[in-house]
C-alpha cells in the first residue's frame, strides 16, 4: 500500500499558494500536529522552503485534560502566528493521539468503549484550545482511516527493506484479566538505583524519567485488577535501530547544527546514542490501535510511539490532498518540533529512524525546541496525579486567556525548570500587563479621545517633519533596533526573548511620554505634542502586531479601540519594508484617522484573589472534583431543608446586611510624585543639629534648593559632595531646626535602620530630569497635599529589590540613562531621611499627656512630660493604637512602636476629644 495514493474523503482543499513556486525567504508553512486528548504527542509547523513544525505537549491519559501550560501547543501557536505575521506560508495542524494503552485504561475506568472515551476527550481538548485561542488550521485525530493507511504503508516499506525483525519475548500476563499486559497496564517500583518510585509505569518512570520495559519493574501489578502478573512468551516485531544508526547519526549530527537544536534536546539525544541503540518493539497486545497488516500478528496493534508520530502525516492528509508536498519535500519544507524534554528521544531517534527506514524522501525535522518542567507552587505539575492547574481549571478562574498566555510564555521553561505561583501570576499581570502595557495604551488613546481643547477629539493629529523632533527621532531608532531583536529571537524560536523584547517597546513608550511631558507641550508647543501623540499611537499599533502571536485577543481589542479591523496587521515582511517602517512609528497611522472609545485592557488581580485561587487549586484535581461534588450535594440538601418563617426572615436580613460592599479606596498613582535627578552642589552640617546635613541641590531650576537630611550618622560628608541623588521636589517646605527644607532626598534603609544608603541615579542621568515609573501615567502634583497623605500611602510600596534596584512595587525608578539603584541594601524600604533621634532615646519609654482640645501637634508634644532626660525638640505625630478613649484618624508614614504608632513630622492640627488621654510609647525605630 503506497501512502501517496491516499485521498481522504473529507479534506480541506487549502493547499499553500506558493508551494509550486515558493518565493525566497517568505514561504514558511506551519503545520502543527497536536496529538491527544489522550496524548498530545507534538505539534507541527510546515514551511515550504521553510518550516514544518512538530509541536508537542502530552497530557497523559490518566488526566486527559490539557494542563494550564500546554507548552508545545501554546509555543506552536505563537510560532504559527508569527510566521503568518511575517508573510510566510504556514499551516498549523493539530490532533488527538487516540490509540494505545492509555486509552484502553481510561475506557476501563469510565466503563465505556475506547471510541467513546476518545470522542469525549477530543471535544474537551478542542473546547479548551478554542478558549486559549489556539489557531489550528486543522484539529484532527489519529483514529481515522487515513491514519491506518499511512501507518500500514510505512510498515510495509520497513518490512520490505528488512528493518523489522521478529522476536519471542517474555511478557507479563494477567491470569485474572486473561490478557497480556501492555506497558501502561503495569505499575510497580522503579528499578533505577536511588529512585525506587513505587508507582512507575511499565513504559517510563515519571519521577526519574527512565524509559522502562514492564518486566524491569520490581513488584509489578496489573493496573486493572491489582493482581501480580506472570511471565509468558509471546511474539513481537522490532524496529532495528542499531542497523539504522548510521543513517540516524548522520541526520542528527547535520540537523542539530543546521537547525539550532536546543541544548537539552542535544544532550538527551546523545545520551541515547551513547548508551547504544537497541531494537525497539513496535507491536502491542491490544485491541484499540492500528492493526498490524500481517497474518501472524493479526491480533496485535502498533505501539503508540510507532503509530502516534505518523499521525502528523495522516492529519495533514486529512487537511489537504497535497499532503506529500509538505511531507515528501525536504528541499522546500522545514519541520519544527516543540515539546517537553521527556518526549525528546521519540522525536529525535524513533520517528526519524522510522522514516529513514522507508528509503523515501521524507521531510525530517530541522529544528526542535524543548522545554524543561513547569513546577506548581511547591511541586511538579503532574497530569497523572492531577497536580496543578489544568486547561478547564484555567477557564473556570475567569482570568482572561490572554493573561494565562502571557504568564505561561513569559515563564516558559526554556533552559531550566520554572515555578508557577499565584503571586507571580499576580505580579506579572499587575506590573507588566496592567501598569506597563495597559497603562501606556490607555494613556495614549485616552488623551487622543479627549475633546478639543484638552485632547484631539479622537482624531489622530497631523504632523510635519517628525524626524526633526530629537526625542522622537531617538525613540524611532531605539524601537527599530528592538524590532530587529524581536525578529531575530523569533526566527531562532526564542519565544520568551521575543516576548520580553516586545514588552520593552512598551516600556520605551512610557519613558518617551514621560520625558516629553506632553501634557505641557499640548499648551506650550502644540506641534511637538502632535508629533509625540501620533508617534505614541503608532507604537500602540506596532505593539498590537508584535504581541498578536502571544496575546491574539489583546491585539484584536487594541485594534478595535483604534477603529481598525482585526486583520489590519503589519506583515513584517522584509520585501514590503514593514520592518524598516518600525523606525518611523509616526507613519503607522494616518492623520485624520478617528479612533474608537478607549477602555482599560487589563484588570488588577487583588491579594484576596490570589489566596482564593491558591486554596481552590490545592491538592490534586481528583480531590478538587470530589470536594466540589460533595459541596454540591450539601447545597442540594440545603435547598430541600425547610426553615421556619421566623428563621427565614432572620437569615434573609443577615444575608442582605452581609452583602453590603465596603467602599474601596481609589488607587493613588506614583506619577503624582515629582522625583527628579539632583546634584549636591554644596553640603555642610546643620549648625544646631548633630545628625543633620544641609545641602544645596541643583534640580535643573534657576537656583538650587536647600534640603535638610538626617544622614550624618550614615554617610560621610565627603561622599555627599558633588553626588547625584533622587530628590522628591513637591513636598510642602518644612522648617527643620530653624532651616527650611525645600525638598527631600530619597534613601533606602534596612529593617532596624542601622544602615542607610542614598538612591543613586545612573551617572549619565541628566540633572533635573524626571524619575519615572514605566506604566504609570499622569502628571506630578504641584505640591502634595499633607492631608491626603499621598506620599505616605505610596511610600509603603517603595523598596529595593534583590538586584539592588529602587522600585515602586515591581517597577524600577527609571531615567533616560537607565534605572536607579542602591549600593548594597537588598529589600530595603525607601524613605525620606529627615531626622533622627538621639541614640540615647531609642528603646526608652516616653509618656505624653495630650492636651485638651484641638491644638497643633508640635504644641502638644512640647507640653509632654518625658520620663527620660531627653527634651522633645522635634515635631512628631502620635497615633495611639491601643486605646478605646483616643483614636484620631491620621495618615503618615508609620513607625512601629509597642503601644502606639509614631508618624512623620507634620504641621496639621490634631483633633482631640475633650478629655485628657495618657499613652505610653515604646520607641522601636526612629525614621
Amino acid at each position: 500500500m503506497n501512502p501517496s495514493r491516499i485521498r481522504p474523503a473529507n479534506t480541506l482543499a487549502l493547499s499553500p499558494t506558493c508551494l509550486s513556486n515558493p518565493p525566497p525567504n517568505s514561504s514558511r508553512t506551519v503545520a502543527s500536529l497536536f496529538l491527544p486528548p489522550l496524548q498530545i504527542r507534538s505539534q507541527i509547523f510546515i514551511k515550504p522552503l521553510a518550516l514544518h513544525f512538530h509541536l508537542r505537549s502530552s497530557p497523559k491519559w490518566e488526566k486527559p485534560i490539557p494542563r494550564s501550560s500546554p507548552s508545545g501547543v501554546l509555543s506552536a501557536d505563537v510560532f504559527a502566528r508569527y510566521c503568518r505575521l511575517r508573510g510566510y506560508n504556514a499551516i498549523y495542524i493539530c490532533g488527538t493521539d487516540e490509540y494505545g494503552t492509555a486509552t484502553e485504561t481510561k475506557a476501563m475506568e469510565e466503563k465505556c468503549s475506547p471510541k467513546e472515551i476518545c470522542d469525549k476527550y477530543h471535544a474537551i481538548h478542542k473546547e479548551v484550545y478554542n478558549w486559549f485561542g489556539i489557531s489550528f488550521d486543522e484539529f484532527g485525530r489519529t483514529s481515522t482511516p487515513q491514519q491506518t493507511e499511512v501507518c500500514q504503508a510505512i510498515f510495509h516499506k520497513l518490512w520490505e527493506n528488512k528493518w523489522l525483525t521478529e522476536k519471542t519475548m517474555e511478557q507479563l500476563y494477567c491470569d485474572t484479566c486473561k490478557r497480556f499486559l501492555a506497558d501502561r497496564l503495569v505499575e510497580g517500583t522503579c528499578p533505577t538505583l536511588g529512585c525506587d518510585y513505587d508507582s512507575a509505569r511499565g513504559d517510563q518512570c515519571e519521577k526519574c524519567g527512565k524509559l522502562l520495559n514492564p518486566t524491569e519493574l520490581k513488584d509489578p501489578k496489573c493496573k486493572v485488577c491489582r493482581n501480580t502478573p506472570r511471565l509468558q512468551e509471546t511474539n513481537h516485531l522490532f524496529l532495528e535501530l542499531p542497523a539504522l544508526s548510521g543513517k540516524l547519526e548522520e541526520y542528527i549530527n547535520t540537523m542539530s547544527v543546521a537547525g539550532g537544536w536546543s541544548q537539552n534536546a542535544i544532550q538527551t539525544t546523545h545520551a541515547w546514542l551513547k548508551e547504544g541503540l537497541k531494537s525497539r518493539c513496535i507491536t502491542r497486545d491490544l485491541k484499540w490501535g492500528v492493526p498490524v497488516p500481517h497474518d501472524k500478528y493479526k491480533d496485535k496493534v502498533f505501539y503508540v510511539w510507532f503509530d502516534a508520530p505518523i499521525g502528523y502525516v495522516s492529519i495533514t492528509a486529512c487537511y489537504t490532498p497535497e499532503w506529500e508536498k509538505w511531507w515528501k519535500n525536504p528541499e522546500n519544507v522545514e519541520l519544527y518540533q516543540f515539546m517537553g524534554k521527556d518526549n525528546v528521544p521519540f522525536h529525535t531517534v524513533m520517528f526519524p529512524s522510522t522514516l529513514l527506514g522507508t528509503d523515501e524522501s521524507w521531510t525530517l525535522m530541522k529544528t526542535i525546541s524543548v522545554t524543561e518542567y513547569l513546577n506548581y507552587e511547591a511541586g511538579k505539575f503532574s497530569k497523572s496525579k492531577g497536580i496543578g492547574v489544568f486547561g478547564n481549571d484555567a477557564k473556570d478562574t475567569k482570568i482572561p486567556a490572554e493573561v494565562w498566555r502571557y504568564y505561561l510564555l513569559s515563564n516558559r521553561p526554556e533552559v531550566s525548570d520554572t515555578l508557577f505561583t499565584w503571586t507571580d501570576l499576580q505580579a506579572k499581570l499587575n506590573s507588566e500587563l496592567l501598569n506597563n502595557l495597559g497603562n501606556f495604551i490607555n494613556r495614549v488613546l485616552s488623551f487622543i479621545a479627549k475633546p478639543a481643547g484638552s485632547g484631539y477629539g479622537s482624531i489622530i493629529p497631523d504632523v510635519q517633519n517628525a524626524e526633526s523632533h530629537q526625542l522622537t527621532k531617538n525613540l524611532g531608532e531605539t524601537v527599530g533596533k528592538l524590532v530587529d531583536q524581536y525578529l531575530d529571537a523569533m526566527e531562532k524560536v526564542k519565544l520568551k526573548q521575543g516576548l520580553k523584547t516586545a514588552m520593552s517597546i512598551s516600556s520605551e513608550g512610557n519613558a518617551y511620554l514621560q520625558e516629553s511631558q506632553f501634557w505641557k507641550l499640548y499648551k506650550e508647543d502644540p506641534s511637538s505634542c502632535s508629533i509625540v501623540i501620533k508617534t505614541s499611537a503608532g507604537l500602540v499599533f506596532l505593539l498590537a502586531n508584535l504581541l498578536e502571536p502571544f496575546m491574539p485577543s489583546f491585539a484584536v481589542e487594541v485594534l478595535r479601540q483604534l477603529s481598525l479591523s482585526a486583520d489590519a496587521h503589519i506583515s513584517l515582511c522584509d520585501e514590503k519594508g514593514d520592518t524598516e517602517k518600525a523606525k518611523r512609528p509616526w507613519d503607522f497611522l494616518p492623520s485624520g484617522h478617528k479612533i474608537g472609545k478607549p477602555e482599560p485592557v487589563f484588570k488588577e488581580m487583588k491579594d484576596e484573589d490570589v489566596e482564593f485561587f491558591r486554596q481552590k487549586f490545592a491538592g490534586s484535581q481528583s480531590d478538587r472534583i470530589e470536594k466540589a461534588e460533595a459541596e454540591a450535594k450539601i447545597a442540594e440538601k440545603l435547598k430541600s431543608t425547610k426553615i421556619s418563617e421566623g428563621n427565614a426572615k432572620k437569615q434573609k436580613v443577615k444575608s442582605i446586611g452581609a452583602a453590603k460592599p465596603k467602599p474601596s479606596e481609589a488607587e493613588i498613582s506614583v506619577s503624582r510624585l515629582d522625583i527628579r535627578v539632583g546634584l549636591i552642589k554644596k553640603v555642610q552640617k546643620h549648625p544646631d543639629a548633630d545628625s543633620l546635613y544641609v545641602e544645596e541641590i541643583d534640580i535643573g531650576e534657576e537656583l538650587p534648593r536647600t534640603v535638610v537630611s538626617g544622614l550624618v550618622k550614615f554617610i560621610p560628608l565627603e561622599e555627599m559632595q558633588d553626588r547625584k541623588v533622587c530628590v522628591l521636589c513637591n513636598l510642602k517646605p518644612a522648617t527643620m531646626r530653624g532651616i527650611k527644607s525645600q525638598a527631600m532626598v530619597l534613601a533606602a534603609s534596612n529593617d532596624d535602620h542601622t544602615k542607610v544608603e542614598l538612591v543613586d541615579p545612573p551617572a549619565s542621568a541628566k540633572i533635573g530630569e524626571s524619575v519615572t515609573f514605566p506604566g504609570y501615567s499622569g502628571e506630578p502634583d504641584n505640591m502634595l497635599n499633607a492631608k491626603s497623605k499621598v506620599w505616605e500611602k505610596l511610600q509603603i510600596d517603595l523598596h529595593t529589590d534583590a538586584e539592588l534596584t529602587a522600585c515602586y512595587k515591581d517597577v524600577p525608578f527609571t531615567t533616560s540613562a537607565g534605572i536607579c539603584k542602591v549600593t548594597s541594601i537588598v529589600n530595603g524600604a525607601i524613605r525620606l531621611i529627615k531626622y533622627d533621634f538621639p541614640s540615647s532615646v531609642k528603646g526608652s519609654c516616653i509618656r505624653f499627656v495630650l492636651a485638651i482640645g484641638c491644638v497643633l501637634l508640635h504644641e502638644t508634644i512640647r507640653k509632654a512630660k518625658v520620663l527620660q532626660s531627653w527634651k522633645p525638640v522635634y515635631k512628631f505625630q502620635i497615633k495611639v493604637v491601643r486605646s478605646t478613649s483616643f483614636s484620631p484618624k491620621m495618615g503618615g508614614k508609620k513607625i512601629h512602636v509597642d503601644k502606639a504608632m509614631l508618624l512623620e513630622p507634620g504641621d496639621g492640627s490634631l483633633p482631640l476629644p475633650l478629655r485628657e488621654v495618657t499613652a505610653t510609647v515604646q520607641i522601636l525605630s526612629t525614621v
